[in-house]
């Protein structure tokens, strides 16, 4: 019986899916089903996945709308929901299997590490790993994992084009408090390196105050992605 699933949302990401994909390939071994949730790339992405997942499925674009499609075809009872710009270390690696074997439903997120040019990111991850343990949200940089049954408790993500990983926590930890691994993930400080440090870690403050204070998604998402 597969016991977890790794759902991968992809948009025009032919540059680096097939190296994230090779690196997941020791867990399909250990039981680990892969599902790239592709929304309609206009790259190879789709055709650079074949044969290095279990399912591929195509949907519209949106991540929330991407990751809940690859929750409903998972096979798994533990629910991981990965970007593909986020790699597990070897001893993430090892804590997630480690966690999935369990039977009893939580959820939780692991410590996050930036990779990139800027020598103060090191610092932003920090202000990140620090301020997800004392709000209990969790990003998706950070392997937001989840058991099914709290999963579908939830209502999975809401459909929303911005914030849906700070909603599905939000909601999430009104049933439990998350499980919070200290063993980083590296995600990629492509964001930073290219739309400027200071600009970016302003954005990125701003857009959450903002909505904490109850500004839509759907306003944020056009300054996200301008």
């Amino acid at each position: 019986m597969i016991k977890a699933s790794i759902i991968l949302p992809t948009l025009n990401e032919q540059d680096q899916v097939s190296m994230r994909l090779q690196a997941l390939q020791p867990l399909r071994k250990q039981g680990v089903e892969l599902i790239l949730v592709d929304g309609g790339s206009q790259d190879d992405t789709w055709t650079l996945a074949e044969g290095k997942v279990d399912q591929r499925i195509m949907t519209s674009p949106g991540r929330a709308l991407q990751m809940n499609a690859g929750a409903r075809v998972a096979q798994g009872q533990w629910l991981c929901f990965l970007h593909i710009d986020t790699r597990l270390t070897p001893l993430a690696e090892a804590a997630l299997i480690r966690h999935m074997q369990q039977s009893v439903p939580g959820w939780g997120r692991f410590d996050v590490r930036i990779e990139g040019q800027h020598p103060l990111l090191v610092v932003v991850a920090g202000m990140m790993n620090l301020r997800s343990r004392w709000s209990g949200i969790a990003t998706g940089d950070q392997l937001i994992f989840v058991h099914r049954q709290l999963f579908d408790a939830v209502g999975g993500f809401p459909q929303q084009p911005l914030m849906e990983d700070v909603e599905l926590s939000k909601r999430l930890k009104q049933l439990m408090k998350p499980c919070c691994l200290s063993e980083s993930v590296i995600t990629s400080g492509r964001r930073w390196d290219t739309r400027g440090f200071w600009s970016t870690v302003w954005l990125m403050w701003s857009l959450r105050w903002r909505y904490w204070r109850g500004v839509s998604a759907e306003t944020l998402v056009k300054e996200y992605y301008p």
